[in-house]
């Protein structure tokens, strides 16, 4: 079982929520205090991240990353429930939403990719992702912090707001982060791009501004599939941490609209 904490009323809407590469289930503390007013919140950690044990995981792995976020939340005795998941978090919510598609009340992503449809594009994808995976072992936890976060995706966070990060992230295991971070790759990941066209859940689609190039990818999304983009100023990759209370905000408007 992985680890998790429920906040709200048991008689409220469930939603369960999945943070991203690198963080816990502490990072959603921030939304909490307002959407637990109206929903039980299920904040979960992925495999090898903050309480949650280490799976031994196929590559790819992120169905069975899937099933056992889904045996999570059923152990809970909750049938079904909504579903937000940011970055590697969303990608793993695409994988539920296309098992358990029956179970999905909505779908909320926030700058998350649907799959690489290119050979080249997984090539070049996988080629960067085995370079990370080695850093992961041979440089210090800190090392390779500083080095993630200078990443062009992150280039709208401040030095102060990189130095918290890289504190705050410190806590994990390298070893750890490793047993998941090849499996569930982008570049061994499915082309879920139809996926908003095949389940009956609304789909909505979280970005900041400043992402430009999740932005894109959002919009082009939303072109050709059954998806809701939302966007918000003066925030990056990480949404939810920038733009805390619109994002949630936002997020409980959409929720609140959704049939029971």
């Amino acid at each position: 079982m992985l680890a998790l904490t429920s906040h709200g009323n048991k008689g409220n809407p469930p939603l369960l929520m999945i943070h991203g590469f690198l963080g816990s289930r502490v990072d959603w503390a921030p939304l909490l205090p307002e959407l637990s007013k109206h929903f039980y919140c299920i904040c979960i950690d992925l495999p090898g991240h903050g309480d949650s044990p280490v799976l031994s995981l196929d590559t790819p792995g992120l169905y069975q990353v899937a099933k056992a976020v889904h045996q999570s939340i059923s152990a809970l005795h909750i049938d079904k429930y909504h579903l937000l998941g940011y970055s590697l978090g969303g990608r793993i919510c695409l994988h539920i939403a296309r098992l358990y598609r029956d179970r999905i009340l909505s779908l909320h992503i926030e700058s998350a990719h649907p799959g690489l449809i290119g050979t080249s594009d997984r090539k070049a994808r996988l080629s960067k992702d085995k370079m990370w995976h080695a850093r992961l072992a041979s440089l210090s936890l800190t090392d390779f912090l500083n080095a993630w976060y200078q990443q062009g995706v992150f280039s709208e966070l401040s030095v102060v707001a990189r130095q918290a990060l890289v504190k705050k992230r410190s806590k994990n295991s390298a070893q750890a982060l490793q047993s998941i971070y090849l499996a569930t790759s982008l570049a061994v990941q499915e082309d879920l791009i139809e996926l908003p066209k095949q389940i009956s859940a609304p789909c909505h689609y979280y970005v900041g501004k400043d992402d430009s190039k999740f932005l894109a990818l959002a919009l082009r999304w939303q072109s050709q599939s059954r998806l809701t983009v939302h966007q918000f100023e003066r925030a990056g990759h990480n949404a939810h941490l920038a733009a805390a209370d619109k994002f949630c905000q936002q997020l409980i408007l959409q929720l609140i609209e959704t049939p029971q």
